[in-house]
C-alpha cells in the first residue's frame, strides 16, 4: 500500500511540474508575442494580416496585436460586432480593412479611439440588409427584420465620430437604402468615397455638403430614381464636377423616359416640373399654394428672387474656356501688330540715316529733274536755271521717290 501511494504521490507531482512548465511556456509566448503578431497572423513590417481566418470576434488576438502596427487586415471573417473601446488601443492604426465580415450594425463611437486613421473599408457586410422601419433623419432609428424584431440601424450617424484625419471610405455593398443625415459630418478631410452596389435611390445634397474637400465619388449599381428627391443632390453633383471632381456613371432607373440614362447628362431643365404638385383629381394645379411669378421661387411661405444659376454648370465652364482662347488669340494679335509697327519704324529711321549720309535730299525742287535711285542729274543749261527769289517765296516740292 505504502509503495502504490508513494507511486501515486510521484505521478501526482510529475503531473503538476508538467502542466507547470506548459503554463509557464504559453506565458512566455505570450508575453513575447505582445508587441510581436499573432500566431494564426500574418506580419510584415507595420501590417498585420489577419484575413480569412474565421474570426467570430477579436477578442482573442486583441491583446496580442501591435500597439504599433499602421495597417490593419481583418477581411473574410465572420466578425458581426464592435464594441466601442475594442480598437482604442490601436490609435497609430491608419488603415482598417474589415471588409467581407458580418456587420449588421455599427455603435457611435465604434472607430472613436483611431484618430490617425486615414482609410477604412467596410465593403461586403450587411449595413443596410435589415428594412428601415422610421424616418431616416432621425439619429436613434430603428430598423425591422424579417422576424419582425426591432434593432438599431446599420449605420447611425455617430459612428464616424473622431475621424477627422479619414482620407477614404468604401461603403460599396452593403444593401444600403438610404444614408442618415449627419452620418458624414465628422468627416471634413474625406477624398474618396464609395457607395456603389448598394440599394440607394436618392441621395440628399445635406449629407454630402460638409465633404468640402471631396474628389471622387463612387455610386454606380444603384436603383436611382431620378426625380424631384434627386434635383438638389443634381446641383451639388454639378459643382463637385465643376471644380474638377470626378463622379463615375449615375444611370437612371425610373422614371420610364429616363431609364438607363446618365444622370450627369440629364439637363436641369428636366426638373423644372418639381416646384408644381398635381391635384388629387388629376388636373393640373397647385397642392399648397399658386406658383411664384417669373423671376421667383418659392422658399417657405414666401416667393423670394432667384439667383442666376446657368442652365449648366459644365455649360459655363465651356463658356469660361472659349473666353479664354479668344482673348488670348486677341492679345496674340496685339503684340504682333506692335512689333511690325516697331520693326517698321526701325528700318524707316535706319534708311533716312543711310540717305542723308550719301548726301541725298528726301524733297526736291519741282523744277528740277532729280533721279534719286541712279545718283544722277538730268543736264541743264545754265540758261534755264531758275533764278532764286530774293523775297524767300518758296516753290512747290515733290517727295522724291525710294
Amino acid at each position: 500500500m505504502k509503495s502504490r501511494d508513494q507511486y501515486g504521490r510521484s505521478h501526482l507531482e510529475s503531473l503538476f511540474c508538467a502542466a507547470l512548465s506548459s503554463l509557464v511556456l504559453v506565458l512566455l509566448g505570450l508575453l513575447g508575442s505582445v508587441h510581436g503578431c499573432p500566431g494564426v497572423c500574418t506580419c510584415y513590417g507595420n501590417t498585420t494580416d489577419c484575413s480569412a481566418i474565421g474570426l467570430l470576434s477579436l477578442m482573442p488576438i486583441l491583446a496580442l496585436l501591435d500597439q504599433d502596427a499602421l495597417v490593419l487586415r481583418l477581411p473574410q471573417n465572420n466578425l458581426s460586432s464592435l464594441g466601442t473601446t475594442e480598437l482604442s488601443n490601436l490609435s497609430s492604426l491608419e488603415l482598417l480593412d474589415l471588409s467581407q465580415n458580418n456587420f449588421s450594425t455599427l455603435q457611435p463611437g465604434t472607430f472613436s479611439g483611431l484618430n490617425s486613421l486615414r482609410w477604412l473599408n467596410l465593403s461586403a457586410n450587411y449595413l443596410g440588409a435589415r428594412l428601415a422601419t422610421s424616418d431616416p433623419n432621425n439619429s436613434t432609428d430603428v430598423l425591422q427584420g424579417s422576424n419582425g424584431s426591432q434593432g438599431s440601424t446599420g449605420l447611425n450617424k455617430e459612428v464616424f465620430r473622431g475621424l477627422w484625419r479619414l482620407r477614404g471610405l468604401d461603403l460599396s455593398s452593403n444593401g444600403l437604402l438610404w444614408l442618415p443625415k449627419g452620418l458624414l459630418d465628422a468627416l471634413p478631410r474625406l477624398t474618396w468615397l464609395s457607395l456603389a452596389s448598394n440599394r440607394l435611390a436618392a441621395l440628399d445634397r445635406v449629407t454630402f455638403e460638409p465633404l468640402v474637400g471631396l474628389q471622387q465619388l463612387q455610386l454606380a449599381g444603384n436603383p436611382w430614381e431620378c426625380d424631384c428627391k434627386m434635383r438638389d443632390f443634381k446641383h451639388w453633383m454639378e459643382w463637385l464636377i465643376y471644380r474638377d471632381g470626378q463622379v463615375d456613371a449615375m444611370q437612371c432607373s425610373l422614371p420610364g423616359n429616363l431609364k438607363g440614362r446618365d444622370i450627369r447628362s440629364v439637363p436641369a431643365e428636366m426638373f423644372s416640373y418639381c416646384l408644381q404638385s398635381p391635384t388629387k383629381e388629376g388636373a393640373s394645379g397647385y397642392a399648397t399654394r399658386p406658383p411664384c411669378p417669373p423671376g421667383r421661387i418659392s422658399s417657405n411661405e414666401e416667393c423670394v428672387r432667384q439667383r442666376y444659376r446657368p442652365v449648366s454648370v459644365r455649360r459655363a465652364h465651356g463658356t469660361q474656356i472659349v473666353a479664354g482662347v479668344i482673348c488670348g488669340t486677341v492679345c496674340v494679335m496685339m503684340v504682333v501688330a506692335a512689333t511690325y509697327g516697331c520693326v517698321y519704324a526701325s528700318l524707316m529711321a535706319r534708311y533716312q540715316r543711310e540717305m542723308k549720309n550719301r548726301g541725298q535730299p528726301l524733297m526736291a525742287e519741282s523744277g528740277a529733274e532729280t533721279d534719286l535711285e541712279d545718283g544722277q542729274m538730268s543736264p541743264t543749261s545754265p540758261d534755264e536755271t531758275p533764278p532764286k527769289e530774293p523775297c524767300g517765296i518758296v516753290h512747290g516740292y515733290r517727295i522724291s521717290s525710294f
